[in-house]
């Protein structure tokens, strides 16, 4: 017992308490390896040459992993980088050992190893993996890839079910991925922001479809940084579920904002003639532009379907009461125009300009990195609420690890389950959630490059 550290203790009580499987320490022959290591891959037109990237199994995205609600995934990370990594299971309400936090639940990878994840999947839904050591650079590189979980029963009849991962790359003029990852400009303004827009590592991603063919769509943003503001033209349908949970009734969709991280699953009808094109549109400021079209080739069905059920509900705990519940608040200081002048680094109050010197330009509640204690600690089952003040120049994507939360409005209301929630420049906003899961948990900006100079914090569910 000697040679462990008190963190590794304190995780390793927490598991034993709750009843959790520990991580095995070996593994079958049989296991499947996700493999992350250098590749290549088509992203720019074919006049330009292939982009080298880093990829899962040394593809952009990585292998689409499929399972059923009720079973397990069991992949070993095999580190083939030149950096040290790790998996982040996004969404998945998760085993904390699996969680893939470098630091927090978990060591990093080193270059040539290999660390066993093996989870149960409780909630269906559109999930996605990512590194979380560097992973401003190395998600801007291509490393990311889906988590799908079907539903045991009672999923809706669609023609087809298409995951597009929607990311933005910041390439040069030989198509290859721009250095300057983590620069002082990205970091205090709106993050790494590209140049070139994919779909699942396509510039130009489309599809056949016939007329009136109905489609669950599950799309994800991928991107470091940017929000993607999408409009369809030619499809009509809903939204069924935000962040990997069906939402209670089925929304018609019109706009949707998807901030870095978010995901939503959408059932359309091409609604498109024959010979047209259907779209999905994302629109930045005056201009718009097409990132996946279906090419309506001839008439498909006499009629539209239905209107399609809600998706099963996943067994998410109810709130309790919110006047009872622990509170706690956030205030987010830092960025360009944020006049923010010192911060606690490392124990000591810093200035501004040694705290810009060490790439740690944002700060909660005054300060930078996660803190020696807890923003909250709350015992397993209890209902949490956090305010959020955004007092910041700058859009941020607020990422709970672990568990799934509400937003309650002005009046009281509740708003549907999400993990990650997009806060817009000088908004204030309440979560609440139920801590159902124990263990140390991370709450950061998904903008990448504001985690990496500072936006981060924790809970702990005791």
């Amino acid at each position: 017992m000697s040679s462990l550290t008190r963190r590794q203790f304190h995780h390793l009580a927490i598991g034993i308490a709750a009843g959790a499987t520990l991580p095995k320490v070996t593994r079958s022959e049989t296991t499947p390896i996700l493999r992350a290591c250098e590749g290549t891959a088509r992203l720019a037109p074919s006049k330009y040459p292939e982009t080298k990237i880093w990829g899962y199994n040394g593809i952009v995205p990585g292998p689409v992993l499929r399972a059923r609600q009720g079973e397990r995934i069991e992949r070993v990370f095999l580190n083939d980088l030149p950096q040290a990594s790790s998996v982040h299971w996004h969404g998945i309400r998760i085993e904390n050992a699996m969680d893939g936090v470098v630091g927090m639940t978990q060591s990093a990878v080193p270059p040539g190893a290999e660390f066993l994840y093996d989870f149960a999947l409780r909630d269906a839904g559109t999930y996605w993996y990512h590194p979380h050591n560097r992973t401003h650079e190395q998600m801007a590189r291509g490393l990311y890839g889906a988590l799908i979980v079907d539903e045991r029963a009672d999923a809706p009849v669609v023609d087809r079910d298409e995951v597009l991962l929607i990311d933005d790359w910041r390439l040069n003029d030989k198509a290859q991925i721009a250095d300057g990852f983590g620069n002082i400009h990205d970091s205090s303004h709106a993050g790494r922001i590209g140049n070139w827009i994919t779909v699942n590592g396509d510039g130009g991603w489309s599809r056949e479809v016939t007329r009136l063919t109905r489609m669950r769509l599950r799309l994800v943003n991928a991107a470091n940084a940017r929000i993607f503001m999408i409009e369809v033209h030619g499809l009509e349908g809903w939204v069924v579920a935000l962040d990997g949970m069906p939402l209670e009734t089925p929304q018609s969709l019109d706009k949707l904002a998807l901030a870095p991280a978010q995901r939503a699953d959408l059932i359309v009808d091409v609604i498109a003639d024959e010979g047209e094109e259907a779209l999905i549109v994302s629109r930045e400021r005056a201009d718009s532009y097409a990132i996946a079209s279906f090419t309506v080739l001839e008439a498909g069905r006499e009629a539209r379907l239905t209107k399609p059920d809600a998706l099963p509900l996943n067994p998410i705990p109810a709130l309790g009461s919110l006047k009872t519940a622990t509170r706690a608040e956030i205030r987010m200081e830092g960025g360009a125009m944020g006049g923010m002048r010192k911060a606690m680094m490392g124990g000591q109050v810093t200035g501004i300009r040694d705290l810009a010197a060490a790439g740690k330009i944002w700060a909660f509640n005054g300060t930078v990195d996660r803190s020696d204690a807890p923003l909250v600690e709350a015992s397993l089952g209890e209902t949490v609420r956090i305010a959020m003040i955004n007092d910041t120049a700058w859009p941020h994507g607020m990422h709970l690890h672990g568990h799934h939360f509400r937003r309650i409005g002005r009046d009281g209301a509740l708003g549907p389950l999400r993990d990650t929630i997009l806060m817009n420049r000088g908004e204030t906003v309440e979560i609440a959630f139920v801590a159902d899961n124990p263990g140390d948990w991370l709450l950061h900006c998904h903008m990448l490059e504001h985690s990496a100079s500072g936006m981060m914090t924790w809970l702990r569910v005791t």
